[in-house]
């Protein structure tokens, strides 16, 4: 019994600390707009991406976070939903914007959307954002608290 009172405290704290860090959300800031965004900060994060996903909020995205700046290209692959695709340098300055990518079922033989230039960050947003925000290069991506600069 008396194990029980310790183990008891325990176990509460523990499933009170799993619910806090579950809530915990990272964001980042584009154009006057704030975006709830998903991170892909590994190899095989960034190969899965948003694939199969029907559906995404309006204010949510996701940040795919690089080692470093390079020419990327991402693909559509079993992706089920229409997005913008925006590259951004070291600096977090937009340098290549893909708008209205269109879902792909065709698996392999997905279309390449690659980079006019070096990038280290790829924001995923929904189709249309970039056009609402009226995006142009040079804008200032802002990351929230919590998310390192390198991966």
């Amino acid at each position: 019994m008396p194990l029980m009172r310790l183990l008891l405290p325990l176990l509460l704290l523990l499933t009170l600390s799993g619910c806090a860090s579950a809530g915990a959300s990272h964001w980042v800031e584009l154009g006057g707009a704030r975006y709830q965004v998903e991170l892909a900060t590994n190899d095989e994060s960034r190969t899965r991406g948003l694939m199969f996903r029907e559906e995404m909020p309006v204010d949510h995205g996701m940040l795919f976070l690089h080692d470093r700046e390079e020419l990327q290209a991402y693909w559509m692959k079993n992706t089920r939903i229409a997005l913008d695709i925006l590259y951004f340098d070291d600096e977090r300055r937009l340098v290549s914007q893909q708008r209205d990518v269109p879902p792909c079922s065709a698996g392999d033989r997905c279309p390449p959307y690659p980079s006019s230039g070096p990038a280290r960050y790829v924001l995923e947003l929904n189709a249309g954002q970039a056009e609402k925000l009226g995006l142009q290069d040079g804008a200032l991506l802002t990351f929230g608290p919590g998310i390192a600069d390198q991966p």
